[in-house]
């Protein structure tokens, strides 16, 4: 396992984190079977775990209570997200704070999440969604400047919403926040524009999220694919995407080098990105959470794969069904 610099908070993190909504909601999750992935992942070197209150009400926090208390004499780094106010995912710009992040909801959800895992603080807090005119109102910061004082939480961060990069600069820019986590993957490189350059000039932690675009560069969706309607997936692989997605990742398959798999492929075009901290694929089986790990270990992507890779950005806005 290789680590990097989180930003300027300074941690050493591992480049392969553990994206922990999976395991809390999707068809088929189980604890026990969770709880063994993420030891292993422990034991391969992972040190970077992210999690929110909305997967499963608080379950996933849970069961990352339980890792941190199985593991005394490693430092794991804990991350988790305040919900929207009004459960709203994303956010929109008639969003207000009042809506989503008023400070005495910060407040209530910080300490929900801390008796969720059993922790005396979280290393990291995220906002789970973000509108960047936000920054006009500092009661937010405020608060969760004063929860570091609390000794609840030692760093603050934004989650941004899906296919919206741009909506997180401000506050980059604003030196307010330690860390800002953001879909970005071989689809989805739009991050490059302006977000990753604004990050590397602040000291920005950056959280690479979805690198297999929920399923997408996984290589095992198909037209015929279907999810029970309690399953997340039921509503966001609606026949549109999921038609357009699976013709996005077949036209993926010539460039797969002999003996990769495109799950690997994907994981590796996001770690060749230096300005980001940790990658976190969500894992929920001991396959899965081994064959992540050790694509921190590879040789970096071949520079002419890498350029063929970047042909296929594939810039999408936000719909009904993107949430």
């Amino acid at each position: 396992m290789q680590y990097r610099t989180f930003g300027r908070a300074g941690w050493s993190v591992s480049e392969i984190g553990y994206g922990m909504w999976g395991m809390a909601g999707w068809t088929g999750s189980d604890d026990d079977e969770s709880l063994r992935s993420l030891q292993r992942a422990v034991d391969l070197g992972c040190t970077f775990f992210d999690t929110a209150w909305a997967y499963g009400d608080g379950r996933s926090e849970g069961l990352l209570g339980q890792l941190i208390r199985a593991n005394p004499n490693k430092k794991l780094y804990t991350a988790t997200k305040v919900p929207p106010k009004n459960r709203r995912w994303p956010s929109t710009r008639a969003y207000t704070l009042d809506d989503c992040f008023p400070p005495n909801h910060i407040q209530e959800y910080v300490e929900k999440s801390l008796a969720n895992a059993g922790l005396d603080a979280f290393d990291l807090m995220q906002l789970h969604t973000w509108e960047d005119a936000w920054i006009d109102d500092d009661r937010w910061i405020n608060k969760l400047t004063d929860l570091k004082r609390q000794g609840l939480i030692h760093a603050a961060g934004i989650s941004l919403n899906r296919w919206e990069p741009w909506n997180g600069v401000r506050a980059v820019r604003s030196g307010l926040v330690d860390a800002v986590q953001v879909i970005y993957n071989i689809f989805d490189q739009n991050p490059q524009d302006e977000l990753f350059p604004a990050c590397r000039e602040h000291d920005v932690a950056i959280i690479a999220r979805v690198p297999f675009d929920e399923g997408t560069l996984t290589g095992t969706l198909t037209l015929e694919s279907r999810w029970p309607d309690s399953d997340w997936r039921s509503t966001y692989f609606v026949p549109e995407n999921l038609r357009s997605s699976v013709e996005h990742a077949e036209a993926l398959r010539p460039l797969i080098p002999l003996g990769m798999t495109m799950p690997e492929m994907a994981l590796r075009f996001t770690l060749a990105e230096p300005s980001v901290s940790t990658v976190i694929p969500g894992m929920r089986k001991l396959r899965h959470v081994e064959a992540n790990m050790a694509a921190s270990d590879a040789d970096p992507l071949d520079a002419a794969l890498m350029a063929e890779l970047e042909k296929h950005r594939w810039d999408r806005t936000p719909t009904e069904w993107s949430q």
